[in-house]
């Protein structure tokens, strides 16, 4: 398949439906063309022998050289002969701007699914149909028919959107905002969202990425892009449709929370670390901050102006405080010794809190005083600085003021120069200071939240999670064969039963139950486990036995239990008639019940399956107080589930009812997250209500709906993946290995994971200058948290890193790690191997490359590569060993590679024998 540089870095264009007709497309494109530096350019045009004094060729199989790209304005009917055209005449790619394919209607969804295969076939990237095409300003390439060119910059702009992309490149012209590319991506066949991702990730020029977005497309593409991209560098979304949803959302139940909703984008995105907005003004200013050193660490904003309270100016202080509130930040609290020293040196009328009024009077002075005892109050996070031009001191003299002071603090200051020609000079040298300014108190503070935002996501994404305890091997096959048996019957969900033995493999705590056949029986289980008890009718015809009146709570005696039982029956059989009653379930009743919330699953249309968790009981629906997330889940991130609601803070104790034990709920909600992973059968569970009594949770009521069918037409999920209804890849347990040195010594080989921070560091902390230096290039490495989050918390579909663990008097030690990070635009790997001093020339380096070599051909990898030093002479042995072959040799680095097209996965792949 051909690389995306042949349609975003071509060498060679062809444009298909080229014209000398003024105005037309096809001369626009072509004049716009022409302007690229050091690009060949073809028209094509069976009806020209020649176009703006270029040679013009009657069709893609007359250019006489290799086309590296072609740009595609035809009628729809003729798109796809051109499309097949281009790929036998050996274009890599194609950008095509003709409309008139499935947004049409059927005709058009035909005439898209050809040009679809022919692209398969040829193995070619198409951005389109129905695009505007893409800009890359500092390169002068244009293949669009916008004549607009915005200045060259940093910034990317990716959008779904036609008509938002002609506007923003004509507003960056209008605004000089300089950008590294512009691209509308159209129907999306083929380059999507995760494609564009990729490609700017190894743009130097890029520094953040802004979004338009209405589908996400292929959704695992781009949470594996997206996340890659914004652990260094901040992308921006701007997603409409956030109440399409509602009407919906408010008639289903718990369990059927609308696919698609606007909710499970915006946990997709904090999952990825990608930034959101509400609107344009909004995606624009977080471009500005974003990439900014000084992000804060708290919500908390501390506000300086100098309006006067006798002038109507004084209402910025106020609106900038409103606007806070609203965006989601808080008003810093001045510390009694901040206000001390303000009022030593400011005005005696002055606010004497937050927001800090100087008085219209104070000259740069009081400025610089304010600022600066603001941004060393502990309870401040970051300081808006607001000026009116009312005031005595000068706009550009504060302006370098607030430049002074922020080149001393941490923490950020945001401005907002009110007024117009008289600020605007001041407003360029604050720009020119890296201060990030704006015009109104409001964009300002939004400017600060979404700062703040981003800074959380960041965290969020760096936070190493706690361990778990190891989880207990189950027979999955046992519970594979409950699932079977329930399909055969004709079932789309497991009774009580069922699905107690699904939450017991899963060290899911659930309430007891005991299933019995008669009045008699009931009534001497009853005595047994002891009043009050629940009864629940069991029937597989049955989905709820609540909706059928077929639950009776809080029975309390013989008496009680004897008539729930008839009427209970009785109203069964009214409201569902002619069903088959397997037997009555019996419980013990959970007392004192202190909270009831809810845990469940659902499958999503774009990102499979997710997990909610909120407020529980009989009123869920209507409080709809929930979070949503992606599977699977670690201790950090079943935290922030759980953070996201009203439910979180009323579970920490409430009106002397005691507080839910957090540790143990956050273990279950981990937990799962592994079975609802293990288990793409399940289409979703229900746990309503999952109480809480005495601090513990146990899932009373429980529901588990089974996939009826092996692909879900509406699902754009790869059901050829082990994990088919998960965009994020879980744990691949299945590479755990154990191993032993030729002494004995067990090993075991196991994926790398997130809980490993501690583990790594402390391997890497203990190596030697020279084993550091033959790995990193370099014996001085800077091993902090963030380089460590990246080494252990990665996309297993891109990164897999293989570590040697032993045990050392009963304490866990990492002694060695092969890692292979995988190019997705290439479709090649990278591997490095790294083996602690104390265990070399032991076969582990050995051991270790050959699992990479394995992993590489199971991913279907062309080829694996990797840096080795000229003179590390053992590690370029065992590559020649292994059937690597050098592909080139400078400055004291060799390269070696290794081809996998031709290999095949093997029986005796994961066996050692050499040592090395």
């Amino acid at each position: 398949m051909a690389t995306l540089s042949s349609v975003f870095d071509p060498r060679s264009i062809a444009l298909i439906g080229a014209s000398d007709q003024e105005g037309s497309v096809g001369r626009i494109i072509l004049d716009n063309l022409l302007k690229a530096k050091g690009r060949k350019i073809f028209p094509v045009n069976p009806r020209k022998d020649t176009l703006l004094d270029l040679q013009c060729y009657p069709d893609i199989g007359s250019v006489p050289e290799h086309v590296d790209l072609a740009v595609i304005a035809i009628p729809a009917g003729a798109v796809p002969e051109g499309v097949e055209a281009c790929g036998k005449a050996g274009v890599g790619g194609a950008v095509i701007i003709s409309a008139g394919f499935r947004e049409t209607g059927a005709e058009g969804a035909l005439l898209e699914k050809r040009l679809s295969d022919a692209r398969k076939r040829y193995g070619m990237r198409i951005l389109g149909p129905n695009c505007l095409g893409f800009v890359r300003p500092d390169s002068g390439l244009k293949a669009t028919f916008v004549e607009e060119m915005p200045p060259p910059g940093n910034i990317a702009f990716i959008s779904e959107s036609n008509a938002l992309t002609s506007a923003i490149l004509s507003w960056g012209l209008y605004a000089d905002i300089g950008f590294s590319m512009v691209a509308s991506l159209g129907s999306m066949i083929d380059i999507g969202f995760g494609d564009l991702i990729d490609f700017l990730s190894n743009d130097w020029k890029t520094t953040s990425i802004l979004m338009y977005m209405e589908s996400v497309g292929n959704a695992k593409k781009f949470m594996s892009a997206a996340r890659s991209f914004a652990l260094r560098k901040p992308i921006v979304v701007l997603k409409p449709g956030r109440f399409i949803d509602r009407t919906s959302l408010e008639r289903s139940s718990t369990l059927f929370v609308p696919s698609g909703n606007d909710a499970v984008y915006e946990a997709a995105f904090k999952r990825a670390g990608v930034m959101r907005v509400r609107d344009i003004a909004g995606l624009f200013h977080a471009a500005g901050v974003l990439d900014s050193r000084k992000l804060p660490r708290g919500p908390r904003l501390a506000i300086v102006t100098a309006a006067g309270l006798e002038f109507a100016y004084a209402g910025a202080g106020l609106m900038a405080t409103d606007a806070l509130i609203e965006f989601g930040g808080e008003p810093a609290r001045l510390s009694p010794e901040t206000i001390r020293t303000l009022k030593n040196s400011l005005p005696p009328q002055w606010s004497e809190g937050n927001p800090v009024d100087l008085l219209s009077n104070t000259d740069t002075a009081g400025y610089v005083e304010a600022i600066t005892a603001c941004l060393n109050d502990p309870g401040v996070d970051g300081v808006l600085v607001i000026y009116v031009p009312m005031n005595t001191a000068g706009p550009e003299v504060v302006a370098r003021a607030v430049i002074e002071s922020a080149g001393k603090s941490w923490k950020p200051i945001i401005a907002a120069w009110i007024g117009g020609s008289q600020v605007r000079k001041a407003r360029d040298i604050l720009l020119s200071g890296n201060i990030p300014t704006y015009s109104t108190p409001e964009e300002g503070v939004r400017a600060y939240v979404n700062m703040f935002k981003y800074r959380r996501s960041l965290d969020l994404l760096h936070e190493t999670p706690s361990e778990l305890p190891e989880r207990h091997a189950l027979s999955r096959q046992k519970l594979v064969s409950l699932i079977h048996k329930a399909l055969a019957e004709g079932r789309t969900s497991l009774n009580d039963r069922e699905s107690k033995e699904f939450f017991d493999g899963y060290a899911i705590p659930s309430t007891p139950s005991r299933t019995v056949h008669t009045v008699e029986e009931a009534l001497h289980e009853a005595g047994e486990i002891g009043y009050p008890v629940v009864v629940k009718v069991v029937s597989s015809q049955i989905p709820s036995p609540k909706d059928a009146g077929g639950v009776v709570t809080d029975i309390a005696s013989d008496e009680r239990l004897r008539e729930a039982w008839t009427k209970m029956l009785k109203r069964v059989k009214e409201r569902a008639p002619g069903i088959a009653i397997e037997g009555i379930a019996l419980q013990k009743m959970i007392e004192p019940v202190d909270y009831k919330l809810v845990l469940g699953s659902r499958r999503d249309r774009d990102f499979g399956t997710f997990i909610f968790f909120g407020m529980g009981g009989i009123n869920a629906d209507l409080i709809r107080d929930f979070s949503i997330g992606l599977p699977p889940l670690n201790r950090t991130l079943a935290k922030r589930l759980m953070e996201e609601t009203k439910a979180y803070r009323l579970i920490q104790g409430f009106r002397g009812r005691p507080p839910a034990d957090l540790d143990s709920l956050e273990e279950l909600l981990v937990n799962f997250s592994h079975l609802i992973a293990d288990f793409p059968e399940i289409s979703g569970i229900e746990i309503n209500p999952l109480v809480i009594s005495s601090g513990r949770a146990h899932a009373r009521d429980v529901r588990i709906l089974l996939e009826t069918s092996p692909v879900d037409d509406g699902l754009i999920i790869n059901y050829h993946s082990p994990y088919p209804h998960l965009i994020i890849s879980p744990y691949p347990g299945h590479l755990v290995e154990d191993w032993k040195f030729r002494d004995g010594t067990a090993v075991v080989l196991r994926p790398i994971k997130p809980e490993d921070e501690p583990l790594a560091r402390e391997f890497l902390s203990t190596l030697s200058e020279e084993t550091l230096r033959t790995r990193f290039f370099s014996s001085s490495t800077n091993i902090d948290h963030e380089w460590l989050v990246l080494m252990c918390d990665t996309d297993y579909d891109r990164h897999l890193a293989i570590v040697a663990e032993i045990s050392e008097g009963g304490r866990r030690r990492i002694i060695g790690v092969g890692s292979l990070h995988v190019d997705p635009e290439s479709n090649s790997g990278e591997f490095a191997l790294l083996v602690h001093d104390d265990f070399q020339r032991k076969g582990l380096a050995s051991k270790l490359l050959r699992l990479i070599i394995s992993n590489g051909i199971t991913k279907g990898l062309n080829e694996i590569e990797g840096q080795i030093m000229s003179e590390n002479e053992k590690m370029i042995a065992l590559a020649k060993k292994l059937g690597f072959s050098k592909k080139w040799e400078r400055e004291g680095t060799q390269v070696v590679a290794l081809s996998l097209k031709d290999r095949r996965v093997h029986s005796g792949a994961g066996h050692e024998t050499d040592r090395t």
